[in-house]
């Protein structure tokens, strides 16, 4: 297998994960309920990893916060430990199916930090289910 070498590696990697995450038991339904469009998100996520694998900077055009994204996401409905972990498991796997290299690696290092980060920050903001009980 050969590493992450260019974006056409990146968005095969994208098209792939998103393949599995969009229809996945655990995970799925939350891209249902951030009404994700699909073929306007991969261009974007695209864009996101290259920047951190590449460090183009082609992510800071759209003067997106994936935090705050997340967060408004986590109103809709709650982002729980559980879900990142998988989402990172369901990142990994598709990482190591398809690429080898130091890159590939990085690659699951920053998938890791990323998942750690956006559950810190949502693990702050109470879910609506939270809210409701109050």
């Amino acid at each position: 297998m050969k590493d992450i070498e260019n974006r056409a590696d990146i968005d095969e990697l994208m098209n792939r994960f998103y393949g599995k995450a969009l229809t996945d038991e655990i995970i799925g339904y939350i891209f249902d309920a951030a009404e994700l469009d699909i073929e306007k998100h991969l261009p974007i996520i695209g864009d996101f990893w290259e920047t951190i694998l590449f460090g183009t900077g082609n992510y800071q055009k759209y003067g997106r916060n994936p935090l705050q994204i997340h967060g408004e996401l986590h109103l809709k409905t709650p982002l729980l430990s559980k879900h990142f972990r998988h989402w990172l498991k369901l990142f990994t796997e598709t990482v190591d199916e398809t690429y080898a290299g130091e890159r590939a690696e990085f690659a699951k290092l920053r998938a890791d930090a990323v998942a750690n980060r956006m559950l810190n920050f949502v693990s702050g903001i109470p879910s609506l289910e939270f809210q409701k009980q109050e």
